[in-house]
């Protein structure tokens, strides 16, 4: 396990002096006025960043029915194109979390916004399904690194006492980017034909581009993190995390990211194409029934922040986990005819599935020094996300004879053991 480094030490002693100073530092929002200016401009960027980031991901989820039409595609190949994504994702969010300790992280989270941005259009040029697999896969590179520099940015300004509800706030962006493209989805598919309607759907995917532009023009890196790179200290490499005496702390993190992303992406992918072809909604309905799911999902991201600072990072993870497997196995054994049950439990689902991810930014950042947090992030969640990646392909060749439904019992798997809090609590 890595040990507590004397500039992370001084920096704990910080933070505990400025929250003594400061009697206003209670209630509902505590952790916003806790930021500061500065660290109210990095949240804005990375809230923004993990939107569209979220965005640009669901525009194939959504879109899936009507590609696999379009391209006479099977349920295998289909859950593929998700695989990939994730799975290159592994390498994007990896390279993403060295320069973000090595260029700084509002450097990185610019080039990562912009990448998964740049691809996300292409897709919508695709002219064969091949096409659209290599662009789908370089989709991946920017959507990896996206989500692990933005937490990092905010992590470092966020004080310990607030870290979980902070990074929980940001990830709740994950369902406004979800939510933003389900209503996108509905007009585009509702007005343009379905062959046209996909491509459209992509094209959208061009809005992170503005966010760039915010960025680049508002965000700074934390003081803390800065200095480290100035000093040359902050030269993040892989052999530092897989090495003692962080090598420990990073496979139990990497099997951890992979447990909790497994069954979260399973469902992501699967679930709009389980409510269109074996519950028998239509476009429409399909967006209703996911407002619920959506719903629950940004609730959950902000209660599991709060719990993650009551009662601790690993407890909130291990509680929701057990928790959504429950949810995961009553959702998809619902009795035909029962629709409306469905719907109502698209909430507890939704609720359940995001609360563990409140607590990963918070705890994967204080599992690694300042010097090497970027690296440390992008490689474990990263590498869980494109390990747990197997998940929706083989979902999708189960499919073809046990069905969508029987098929995502997949998801319910809780994740495997925890690594412990490591040196950073500063």
């Amino acid at each position: 396990m890595s040990r507590t480094q004397p500039h992370e030490q001084t920096q704990q002693r910080n933070d505990r002096q400025t929250h003594d100073e400061k009697p206003l530092d209670t209630g509902v929002f505590a952790w916003l006025r806790a930021l500061g200016p500065r660290g109210w401009r990095a949240f804005a960027g990375a809230f923004g960043g993990y939107a569209l980031d979220s965005y640009d991901f669901f525009t194939l989820p959504l879109s899936m029915v009507a590609i696999a039409a379009y391209f006479g595609l099977d349920k295998g190949q289909t859950g593929l194109l998700t695989t990939v994504t994730l799975v290159v994702s592994a390498i994007g969010g990896a390279l993403a979390g060295v320069l973000a300790d090595r260029i700084g992280r509002v450097k990185a989270l610019m080039i990562t916004v912009a990448t998964y941005a740049f691809f996300t259009v292409l897709c919508g040029f695709a002219p064969n399904y091949e096409t659209l697999l290599v662009f789908r896969a370089l989709q991946g590179l920017g959507f990896g690194g996206e989500w692990a520099v933005g937490a990092i940015l905010v992590a470092e300004y966020a004080s310990a006492k607030h870290r979980g509800r902070t990074l929980g706030g940001v990830q709740s962006a994950w369902a406004a980017g979800w939510a933003l493209a389900v209503i996108v989805y509905t007009l585009v598919f509702r007005f343009v034909d379905a062959d046209t309607a996909w491509r459209v759907m992509f094209w959208t995917g061009a809005l992170p581009a503005l966010l760039v532009v915010y960025v680049r023009r508002n965000v700074e890196d934390a003081p803390q993190a800065a200095e480290v790179r100035r000093t040359g200290a902050g030269r993040g490499s892989f052999t530092t995390v897989l090495t003692p005496p962080l090598l420990r702390t990073t496979l139990f993190a990497v099997l951890l990211s992979t447990g909790v992303q497994g069954g979260y992406y399973t469902l992501a992918t699967w679930v709009p194409t389980f409510l269109k072809t074996e519950r028998g909604l239509t476009v429409v309905g399909t967006g209703g029934y996911l407002t619920f799911l959506i719903s629950g999902a940004f609730l959950g991201y902000l209660t599991g922040g709060l719990l993650t600072d009551l009662l601790g990072r690993k407890k909130n993870i291990a509680l929701f986990a057990v928790l959504s497997a429950v949810c995961i196995l009553v959702y998809t054994h619902v009795p035909e005819g029962a629709n409306t049950l469905i719907l109502f439990l698209g909430f507890p689902l939704g609720f359940c599935m995001s609360a563990i991810f409140s607590g990963f930014g918070s705890f994967l950042a204080e599992l690694y020094p300042t010097a090497v947090r970027g690296t440390g992030q992008g490689f474990t969640y990263n590498t869980g996300r494109a390990v747990g990646a197997i998940f929706p392909t083989l979902v999708g060749f189960l499919a073809e004879s046990w069905g969508v439904g029987g098929a995502l019992v997949f998801g319910a798997v809780p994740p495997p053991e925890r690594p412990r809090a490591g040196a950073v609590r500063g």
